[in-house]
């Protein structure tokens, strides 16, 4: 899937104090790969620890999860690595959550999880985008990206960068004169 003409890559508005990735190797942390704002093109990239599962989180509140520093739709997101076996598989993408942790979306289904992707070898190897149900990611102010697994069952997931594709929401107009204009009316 091509992405659609008017998305932009949406890394430029990520709220990076924020950001926090469960079960991360200290040596290949989350912000390595997303620092920049924009999709990572350097030799740094995302490792997991202790098992194949990694929490991806940019949080709303001072917890953790994907928070983007406005309201954005979200149309289709990109996870590339070159690493085969290691590369990501099962993905469960949750939105607009306060806090997450593994225990909350290990057994999470749709609806409670917006969408449940398998992602190919080929979409990861190639960093393709990958289509989202639009209607579940309308008015996104954070995400949560779970890999479940990855495409070899190896020991361990890598991911070289992570896009998320999509525009900004235009914030609401200041209504305040609206009031007063009104009872200037009357």
């Amino acid at each position: 899937m091509a992405a659609i003409k008017d998305d932009v890559s949406l890394l430029e508005f990520l709220d990076l104090s924020q950001l926090n990735c469960l079960n991360e190797s200290a040596e290949h942390p989350f912000a390595l790969i997303v620092s920049a704002k924009a999709v990572n093109t350097t030799t740094n990239y995302l490792l997991s620890d202790a098992d194949e599962q990694l929490l991806l989180n940019i949080p709303a509140s001072s917890r953790a999860f994907w928070r983007f520093n406005q309201s954005v739709r979200v149309r289709s997101i990109v996870i590339k690595s070159s690493a085969g076996a290691q590369a990501p598989k099962g993905v469960k993408l949750l939105v607009n959550r306060p806090s997450i942790g593994f225990e909350d979306v290990e057994d999470a289904v749709e609806p409670e999880v917006a969408q449940i992707l398998e992602i190919s070898e080929e979409d990861v190897k190639e960093g393709r985008p990958i289509a989202l149900r639009f209607v579940r990611f309308q008015a996104v102010t954070s995400l949560h990206i779970f890999v479940v697994s990855n495409q070899g069952g190896a020991e361990e997931t890598r991911i070289d960068s992570v896009d998320v594709l999509g525009v900004t929401v235009e914030t609401t107009k200041d209504l305040s004169g609206l009031k007063q204009a009104d009872e200037h009316a009357h």
